[in-house]
């Protein structure tokens, strides 16, 4: 049975709904037959199909090819029942203000987008006035505008202009009819031929733009559900930076995006851009208050611009050198949860010329919402990566052995040092096989099962349970290392001693293993490797910002001999020849040896008179910064730091370590030594403080060298001749008027004639020694080239010298009176002068052998 009058039941129930008489539809059918209800129910369903299909075209991407295609078929159709030589239908985009059409130049693959803004133009002014305008002369119309309506390359005369309206009466087209094919103007029947479809086309155009609004919506709210979701993918900003870029160019369907973090505390806006060929990020910056950029991070607004050449914050430099031409930017701010200014979004250039809506603006405000948590997680995570790594360095710096346990005492993080105090060697520290064994065994065990110290367990359950801490002095571990190796591949396995058998050791001291298991120590076996550590143990808990305990700390300082010898050894000598002794063992550091070496003595003069002025303070700061860059000399060049004696150093070179090359090196530091001080006197010559003098002795020889003293305080010194010449040499300094003395010995072990620039001053029997020997001034290292004056004066002292030793004193004074002339306050020559005169007249005895003897120290 057919239902009479049912219309379109749908449309009826929508209209009906919005006057609230929502049970229209339970009246009508109950008291419907069955068949009745059944022919209902196929209108219903035909109606809910067409709905399906309509939603299936919304969700449809070729909705918007659809639309054209209706566009370009209604143009050519238009322009052939009105005789138009060119037509174009101009879409109302209320959105933006826009007006725009597809403007076909050669054919249908051949287009371009035209957008004029509401109120210009003649297009523009019918849609904002809904009227029609017929012009048969377009040159004489006041509205017409070259630069807007006119088309390049084709000559405008007569245009017929018509608005489309919707079934509720707006603008949704503009009809522009160009150019009669007749070469006459446009006539009332064409517009009242036009107005006979108009409306037609005007529901189809309605209809065609609610799907297309309608999809892009769609496809928009798809777009940012997928950006926002890709979004929480990575904790990593640069890859983050790179997803917000990314996403938000495809969301807006923008040319080019770029994503400017900001940071207040250099005040300018960052970020990273990919390279031609993609394989890195650089890192660009601006400053954060230039710029439309800069104005959008100093202001928080958003910035929405049509033509950015029409924008005076907009700058084209960047245009200019590139060739790239900006048009349309939309820049908006990024803010983190507590609403501060993060970062600004700016998108470059909307596809087909466009510019950015305000739908634009919402999309991307719901995206930047979303951004700013993403960014905010991101930079969170690098922090606490940042931190991590920063603690983690500071760990593993620490010399002393440093576990953090959970609340159970099991341990959490280990340091090198730690691992090193369980007999694990440095060169296995960055074995990575080895590395991952040993974190596997011990990460997450109790830290008292490997590190069997006496009390403890009992002390740390203390400090986790009750906040308490703990320091016990000298406490004994025990272990072993057990080497193997199987397959090529080297092992090193921790083992503790059984508590049952002294000799047994168990393998990580794992509670599984069963005695056959266990390693005996049969005093000879090559791998294993038993060892004892005297540690000073510290316990502490570790509590949050609350003062709640989150775990403790265990700290053990390592006061075994071995220790406390490298420890020692690092006062006096370079760490690296440090480790070269201890690798060597210590038995005859303890006893001592005999060793060939050099010794140099260094003091400040006039210590006394410069420092009786300065209170306490000022003469520590000021030895301090003396001794630190003289010390730093003596280690460069692989010697040992003995003493210091007041304002006094001693150091050795060729001991504890045997060096061939000893008195050079010796030698060598001493010419540093004389250019630090140099740069050392600049800097308190700028701050008006007096200027420090030193001397410096230098012998080779034979010593005995060793270490002095007890296990718990040790000095390594050598002693012999050569230190106590060395000690002379430097005194003689002041009498010579010279700054670095060296023995003969000295000079002969550098090969001095080949290396050195000397100058011999004398045959010198010091105090308390019968045999004399030469010693010579240190000028320089030998160059490739001398200057001609010194070789002069050095000429005439050396045949002055030869005289002298002759007896030719008179010969002798006047070589000496004609290289006083070179240098007249040389203080070498006045010597010998003085002598000679006085041996003129007080000839020295027949035996006389040019000795000059020390009397004083």
């Amino acid at each position: 049975m057919p239902l009479t009058n049912t219309g379109s039941i749908l449309a009826s129930l929508t209209q009906l709904t919005k006057l609230n008489r929502t049970s229209i539809l339970t009246d009508r059918v109950k008291d419907l037959s069955i068949n009745e209800f059944i022919c209902l129910l196929d209108f219903i369903t035909a109606e809910f199909q067409q709905f399906l299909r309509a939603l299936d075209m919304i969700n449809n991407e070729a909705l918007e090819s659809m639309l054209e295609q209706v566009m370009d078929a209604f143009t050519l159709k238009i322009g052939q029942i009105l005789q138009a030589d060119r037509t174009l239908i101009f879409l109302v985009d209320n959105e933006s203000g826009q007006l725009w059409a597809k403007l076909n130049e050669n054919d249908q693959t051949d287009s371009r987008h035209l957008r004029l803004p509401f109120n210009v133009g003649i297009p523009g002014h019918v849609a904002a006035k809904k009227i029609t305008l017929n012009i048969a002369n377009i040159t004489d119309h006041p509205l017409y505008s070259p630069e807007i309506d006119m088309i390049p390359g084709y000559p405008i005369k007569t245009i017929l202009c018509m608005p489309i309206l919707s079934s509720t009466g707006q603008v949704v087209a503009v009809v522009q009819l160009i150019n009669k094919a007749d070469g006459q103007p446009f006539n009332p029947e064409d517009e009242q031929r036009f107005q006979d479809f108009a409306d037609s086309i005007g529901i189809i155009l309605e209809t065609c733009q609610s799907f297309y609004m309608a999809a892009r919506n769609q496809r928009g709210a798809a777009a940012l559900l997928k950006a926002t979701s890709s979004l929480g993918q990575s904790l990593d900003l640069d890859a983050t930076l790179k997803s917000v870029m990314e996403q938000a160019r495809r969301l807006m369907k923008a040319d080019r995006s770029t994503l400017f973090m900001l940071s207040r505390e250099t005040g300018e806006l960052w970020s990273k851009v990919a390279t031609a060929d993609s394989s890195e990020l650089l890192e660009i910056r601006i400053p954060a208050n230039r710029g439309i950029a800069g104005y959008v991070a100093s202001t928080g607004q958003i910035v929405n611009i049509p033509d950015a050449y029409q924008d005076s914050r907009f700058d084209p430099s960047t245009d200019r050198r590139t060739g790239y031409r900006t048009q349309s930017i939309l820049c908006m701010p990024v803010f983190n949860s507590n609403g501060e200014l993060i970062a600004v979004t700016q998108l470059i250039n909307k596809e087909n010329d466009g510019s950015f809506s305000s739908s634009d603006e919402e999309f991307m405000q719901a995206f930047n919402i979303q951004a700013g948590i993403a960014l905010e997680n991101a930079k969170l995570f690098e922090t606490v990566l940042t931190e991590k790594q920063y603690q983690k360095d500071m760990l593993q710096s620490l010399s002393d052995a440093v576990i953090s346990t959970d609340l159970e005492g099991r341990i959490v993080t280990i340091n090198d040092a730690a691992l090193e105090l369980l007999g694990l060697e440095e060169s296995q520290l960055y074995d990575a096989k080895i590395r991952r064994l040993w974190e596997y065994k011990i990460i997450g065990r109790f830290v008292w099962d490997i590190f069997p110290i006496e009390h403890l367990k009992f002390r740390l359950v203390d400090s986790l349970q009750n906040g308490a801490k703990h320091y016990v002095p000298e406490q004994t571990l025990r272990g072993a290392i057990a080497l193997s190796r199987s397959l090529g591949e080297f092992n090193a396995v921790l083992a503790i001693p059984s508590e049952l058998d002294p000799h047994a050791y168990v393998p990580w001291n794992d509670p599984l293993c069963s005695p056959d298991q266990y390693l005996q120590d049969s005093g000879d076996r090559a791998d294993l490797k038993p060892f004892e550590r005297s540690v000073n143990l510290t316990v502490n808990p570790l509590t949050n910002a609350e003062a709640d305990v989150r775990g403790g700390l265990v700290i053990m300082e390592d006061i075994s001999s071995e220790k406390r010898m490298k420890s020692t050894l690092y006062r006096y000598m370079n760490p690296s020849v440090a480790d070269q002794v201890m690798a060597a063992g210590d038995d005859k550091l303890m006893v001592g040896e005999r060793k060939d070496v050099t010794i140099l003595f260094s003091d400040i003069r006039g210590y006394t008179t410069m420092t009786e002025n300065l209170e306490a303070t000022e003469v520590v700061a000021l030895l301090n910064s003396y001794f630190e860059t003289m010390v730093e000399s003596v280690f460069n060049h692989s010697g040992t730091l003995d003493k210091f004696i007041g304002d006094a150093l001693m150091a050795v070179f060729g001991a504890p370590l045997h060096l061939d090359d000893h008195a050079l090196l010796a030698v060598e530091s001493a010419l540093d030594m004389r250019h630090r001080l140099a740069e050392f006197n600049q800097s308190r010559l700028f701050s008006h403080q007096p200027q420090i003098r030193f001397g410096i002795g230098i012998s080779s020889g034979e010593v005995v060298a060793g270490n002095i003293g007890s296990q718990r305080r040790m000095d390594y010194t050598v002693i012999g001749d050569g230190v106590n010449l060395s000690s002379r040499l430097e005194s003689l300094t002041k009498e010579y008027g010279c700054d670095i003395l060296i023995s003969e010995s000295t000079y002969r072990a550098c090969r001095g004639e080949e290396r050195l620039l000397v100058r011999e001053l004398d045959l010198t029997r010091v105090k308390g020694k019968s045999k004399a020997v030469k010693i010579y001034e240190l000028i320089d290292r030998r160059p490739d080239r001398l200057d001609p004056v010194l070789l002069d004066f050095l000429e005439l002292y050396h045949q002055g010298r030869e005289a002298y030793l002759e007896r030719n004193f008179r010969g002798a004074i006047a070589h000496f009176e004609q290289a006083a002339q070179l240098r007249p306050r040389d203080t070498p020559i006045t010597i010998h002068l003085h002598r000679c005169a006085r041996y003129l007249e007080s000839p020295p005895p027949e035996e006389w052998d040019g000795i000059h003897t020390m009397l004083t120290k």
